[in-house]
């Protein structure tokens, strides 16, 4: 797969969206912007205003002021989106269709027909790793094998941005990371994707670059570094465990705090090649043995509770 559209333009624009559903404003000024070969995360709680987002781009929803621009072109409600492909979080393939006979299905509702759909079927069959199983009814499939191929249903047209809703929602580890797999050859090929999630270690972990969005406002956008300086700061936490129980009477360092069986101390960490030792003899002048010392990061889940004051939860 390879874009159709050479232009150097950005690939999607989102300025200042606006839309309000009766007393409920579900976009507030929100703005993105998705670049060529990106992985883009956009994440937030439930109601957030990320099924808005995605409807708007989409053309499903018309926004009530702001733009949405496809390589430079300002977009019109009516206007059509060849460049874009969706792939929704509900599972939309008909289950006594046969894996080929849905992509036909779904080609032909884009407008492909003919030798070209025939050859974007193959391509998108061979992508999914679904071609020996293509004359069979995917009401036999397993949940991961449905899973690519409601995702190839969505990209047999070959667009150039893909809009994705979940697409690991209730796949098991290895079929997760086929469909990564999947969608790094997409990117490899200059295809950008905004990605929608629940799982934020996958966030944090596959998307280049992340937009939190809460109560139809954009909260934070970029790199997870980016994030975690402008949010959490650049410190870290030492968790160190001891053998034995200080005793009550025994003073902790400064900054540090102990759990209650006295057994691990946790303090944040800013110089690590200071602190760390610092700490470590403190504990051990005090007559701790110190058996286990863990430092650890700050996370995107985190960053996501700093910013919105709740966990993501499906």
């Amino acid at each position: 797969m390879t874009p159709s559209t050479e232009s150097a333009a950005v690939p999607l624009t989102v300025d200042s969206a606006m839309k309000r559903y009766g007393d409920v404003q579900a976009l507030v000024g929100a703005s993105l912007s998705l670049q060529r070969g990106e992985l883009l995360g956009l994440l937030g709680p439930n109601g957030a205003g990320k099924t808005t987002m995605i409807k708007a781009i989409a053309g499903r929803v018309t926004l009530d002021a702001g733009t949405i621009q496809l390589f430079g072109r300002t977009l019109a409600r009516e206007d059509k989106r060849p460049e874009i492909g969706v792939v929704p979080q509900e599972l939309a393939i008909y289950p006594l269709l046969t894996a080929r006979e849905n992509l036909e299905v779904f080609g032909k509702l884009y407008g492909v027909s003919g030798g070209e759909l025939t050859a974007r079927v193959d391509w998108a069959l061979n992508w999914a790793d679904l071609k020996d199983r293509a004359r069979e009814p995917t009401k036999r499939f397993s949940g991961g094998m449905k899973r690519r191929l409601n995702i190839a249903c969505g990209l047999v047209h070959k667009p150039v941005i893909v809009l994705l809703d979940e697409p690991t929602v209730g796949v098991d580890p290895q079929s997760r990371e086929r469909i990564y797999e999947m969608l790094d050859a997409l990117r490899q090929a200059g295809v950008s994707i905004l990605l929608t999630t629940h799982h934020l270690e996958e966030a944090e972990r596959r998307c280049e670059r992340i937009v939190i969005i809460d109560r139809g406002r954009i909260v934070a956008s970029g790199t997870l570094n980016d994030l975690l300086g402008t949010t959490l700061g650049s410190a870290r936490t030492l968790r160190v465990t001891l053998a034995r129980p200080l005793s009550t009477d025994t003073a902790i360092p400064a900054a540090a705090t102990i759990d209650a069986e006295r057994r691990t101390l946790t303090t944040p960490v800013v110089h690590v090649g200071d602190d760390v030792g610092r700490l470590v003899a403190a504990v051990t002048a005090a007559g701790g043995e110190v058996v286990d010392v863990a430092l650890t990061g700050s996370t995107l889940q985190d960053v996501f509770i700093a910013l919105t004051g709740r966990e993501l939860r499906e």
